[in-house]
């Protein structure tokens, strides 16, 4: 979510005009700055940068939506803002929140007893003229009697009411008269209901007099059993998921870090009060949904519900509700033949094999009641030493000793070559001689020093790897003086030969062929497991030459490059 502003269309074409470059082309928003934005976005949604500020300083939560934190064009909005979405300040008509616009009639007090001046000449009053009266026209009007002058009316101010107070069907109402007609009616009606009731029990209870005993199934289908109630008139049943008298779940324990409530199924699985009741839960005035479903029958119930299931599967007719008899019967006899088969299948294997008294041994815990494992808690018993975790090993194979050798492959090196340490052999494949194989390899090594095949002692790792180096570096100069050479030779010859070119393309086509061909099989060799990958100790390390980096150089690929992906 980032602002953008949303200006008006004559101020976009303004800018238009204004930003035109050279050409007549206008700017656009660049690919990294637009990527900046993203990131951007990104961040202040993952809760590392800081989220964008309105015109208030308050923060805008980077989740909302764009079509939501943008304001339209003709708000006007050049800064981050969620002022849009918020009620605006609309200039409300306090007339309408008048009491007189309630007031209706006549108005309350003394009446005049003398004619008055602009007053109505039939019945005298002042807020209407006598074309306007309502009054019953008198032969001799008041206007000139001076008597029974009528009361003046409440007169109505215009308001200007706004675009809903217009079309309100209930502006003007007397409220307190409306409410006191709807309560005076309920109560007739609910007295009437309570009479009607009365009435009723009075003449069941002088019918069951009469005939002189007490038939309770007579009002068995009229009790309101507890959870429910059922209606034989209507067909219906009206549930109630707790009894009115009792506590509410969630009014047991109000800490809001105890059991969680959940509104729509009226359901606390956990205990509420797991802090302060015993282990068991039996202490507490409520155990949560979840105990008081698992304990009790209710494990042997559902054990029962899918022996009902699988007997049903395999054809046989039982059912939990329909027949229980019949499933329980069912379910002991399917135990009674279970047991016995587990314990004729120990008995005959125990007859062929033997091993009656491994069985009749003492627990484990008699026999190893005693230990020498050295455990150190803390004053909060957790444990500081001792009873560590066992250390994960590998997925690859660890510890497997081939053809009689007692160390690992690779575990002795020789002269740029992998070995085994307890033989000194370099190749994988061969059996193990031992010490004998030592004691070869070693007059090997004096044979080759007498004879001068070999002028001093093989040397350690750290030596090999500088002299490397130095070769490496030596050969590096020397490039870069045959470098010197053939520019100094290009300078002074404008045309070389023809036959070197063609030499030099064969070459760089051959170092292109073995390039490819490099890279196939190092393909081949990552798509394979690495457990099943050869070993590669014999390979033969050199420096590439001129044509080989070339190659190398024109077939790598460049991760900066924007279609390399496509490629």
């Amino acid at each position: 979510m980032s602002f953008q502003v949303n200006a008006p269309p004559s101020v976009v074409t303004k800018l238009v005009k204004s930003e035109m470059s050279v050409e007549g082309e206008p700017k656009k928003q660049s690919r990294e700055d637009w990527k900046k934005m993203k990131e951007l976005e990104e961040m202040r949604k993952a809760g590392t940068a800081p989220a964008m500020q309105d015109e208030e300083g308050k923060d805008i939560n980077p989740h909302i939506p764009q079509y939501i934190m943008q304001a339209p064009w003709y708000f006007g909005a050049n800064a981050p803002t969620l002022r849009h979405q918020r009620q605006q300040g609309e200039v409300t008509n306090e007339s309408s929140m008048k009491e007189e616009w309630q007031k209706r009639g006549l108005k309350e007090g003394s009446v005049a007893t003398k004619f008055r001046k602009g007053a109505c000449e039939n019945c005298g009053a002042m807020t209407h003229k006598k074309k306007d009266c309502l009054e019953r026209p008198r032969k001799v009007g008041a206007k000139f009697t001076g008597e029974k002058i009528a009361p003046d009316e409440y007169i109505q101010v215009c308001l200007s009411h706004d675009y809903d107070g217009k079309r309100d069907r209930w502006n003007g109402t007397d409220l307190m008269e409306h409410q006191h007609k709807l309560i005076t009616e309920f109560d007739k009606i609910e007295e009437a209901k309570r009479v009607l009731k009365e009435q009723k029990l009075d003449e069941s209870i002088m019918h069951d007099k009469e005939d002189g005993g007490d038939n309770e199934d007579k009002y068995a289908e009229e009790m309101d059993m507890p959870g429910q109630k059922f209606e034989t008139k209507q067909r219906i049943t009206v549930r109630n998921l707790r009894i009115r008298e009792d506590t509410a779940k969630y009014l047991y324990n109000l800490d809001p870090n105890s059991a969680y409530y959940d509104p729509k199924t009226r359901s606390m699985r956990e205990n509420p009060y797991r802090m302060n009741a015993g282990s068991d839960g039996q202490d507490a005035l409520y155990g949560g949904d979840n105990f008081v479903r698992g304990t009790g029958d209710a494990h042997d119930m559902a054990k029962q519900q899918m022996f009902a299931w699988e007997a049903f599967e395999r054809g046989t007719d039982v059912h939990l509700q329909a027949d229980p008899t019949k499933l329980e019967l069912l379910h002991k006899e399917y135990s009674t033949r279970k047991e016995d088969y587990k314990q004729s299948a120990k008995d005959s294997i125990i007859d062929k094999y033997g091993g009656q008294e491994h069985l009749e041994a003492p627990p484990k815990q008699l026999l190893l009641a005693q230990t020498e494992d050295y455990v150190e808690y803390s004053r909060h018993g957790t444990v500081i030493k001792g009873m560590e975790r066992a250390k994960v090993k590998s997925r690859y194979e660890e510890d497997i000793y081939i053809n009689n050798h007692t160390s690992v492959w690779g575990s002795y090196w020789r002269d740029g070559q992998w070995g085994f340490r307890c033989c000194h052999a370099v190749i994988k494949e061969s059996y193990c001689t031992g010490e004998a194989g030592k004691e070869l390899d070693q007059m090997g090594g004096l044979i080759a020093i007498e004879n001068g095949q070999m002028e001093e002692p093989p040397k350690s790792l750290v030596e090999e790897h500088q002299e490397k180096m130095s070769e490496k570096k030596k050969k590096k100069k020397k490039k870069e003086k045959k470098k010197k050479k053939k520019k100094h030779k290009k300078h002074h010859s404008s045309s070389g030969s023809s036959s070197d070119s063609e030499d030099e393309e064969d070459k760089l086509k051959k170092a292109l062929q073995r390039e490819m061909e490099h890279q196939r099989s190092a393909d081949r060799l990552l798509a394979m497991d690495e457990r099943k990958r050869p070993y590669n100790s014999m390979y033969d390390a050199k420096a590439p030459t001129e044509d080989e980096l070339e190659a190398w150089k024109m077939k790598r690929q460049r991760e900066e490059d924007p279609m390399a992906a496509f490629l």
